[in-house]
C-alpha cells in the first residue's frame, strides 16, 4: 500500500515541473483525423445544381431515424438536381444524429457528406433540427461534375423495340 502511494506520489513529481500543453480555443483549433465525422453538409454539382434527389436512401439507413426527407417531382423547366425527383424538405435532428456516417454511405449521389466541423452547439431542441437550407452548401461552393441532363440536348432516348414472338 505504501509503495502504492510512493508511485502514485513518483507520476505527479515526474510531470509537476514540466510546461502544460494547452490549445487556446477558439482562437487555435485542434486539426481532427482524416476519418472524423462531424456537421453534416448537402453538396452540390460544379453547375449549382444539389446533389440530393430525393431518393430517402439516407434515411432508411439511419439507425437513429434522424433523418427526414420529403421528395418532390422536378420541374422540367426549372430542375433543381439531375433526377425525376428533389428534396422538398430535407432535415437531421442532431440530438438523434450518432454520427455514425451510415447516411453518407447509403448516398447514391454522394449528397450527404459528413465533413470536418465539430462545433455543433444549440439552445434548445428546435434549433437542433438542422434544415436543408442550412445543410445545403452555397451553389458557388459546387463539387464534382456536371450531370448528363437530357434538358440541354431536348433528346429524349427512345425506348427500347419490342420484339414480337
Amino acid at each position: 500500500m505504501l509503495g502504492d502511494l510512493a508511485k502514485g506520489l513518483g507520476t505527479t513529481l515526474k510531470y509537476l515541473f514540466k510546461k502544460p500543453i494547452t490549445i487556446e480555443y477558439p482562437e487555435v483549433k485542434r486539426p481532427v483525423r482524416e476519418r472524423f465525422r462531424g456537421k453534416h453538409e448537402l453538396k452540390r454539382f460544379a453547375n449549382g445544381m444539389e446533389r440530393c434527389i430525393g431518393c430517402s436512401l439516407c434515411a432508411a439507413a439511419c439507425p437513429a431515424d434522424a433523418i427526414y426527407v420529403e421528395p418532390a417531382p422536378n420541374d422540367p423547366e426549372n430542375r433543381n438536381s439531375p433526377g425525376e425527383r428533389y428534396a422538398r424538405r430535407y432535415e437531421i435532428n442532431m440530438l438523434r444524429c450518432i454520427f455514425c456516417g451510415y447516411c453518407e454511405d447509403a448516398c447514391p449521389t454522394n449528397a450527404i457528406v459528413l465533413e470536418h466541423q465539430y462545433e455543433l452547439s444549440f439552445y434548445d431542441r428546435h434549433s437542433s433540427i438542422y434544415t436543408k437550407e442550412m445543410l445545403l452548401v452555397p451553389p458557388d461552393r459546387g463539387y464534382g461534375e456536371i450531370p448528363p441532363l437530357l434538358q440541354e440536348t431536348n433528346e429524349r432516348p427512345s425506348p427500347p423495340a419490342q420484339i414480337d414472338l
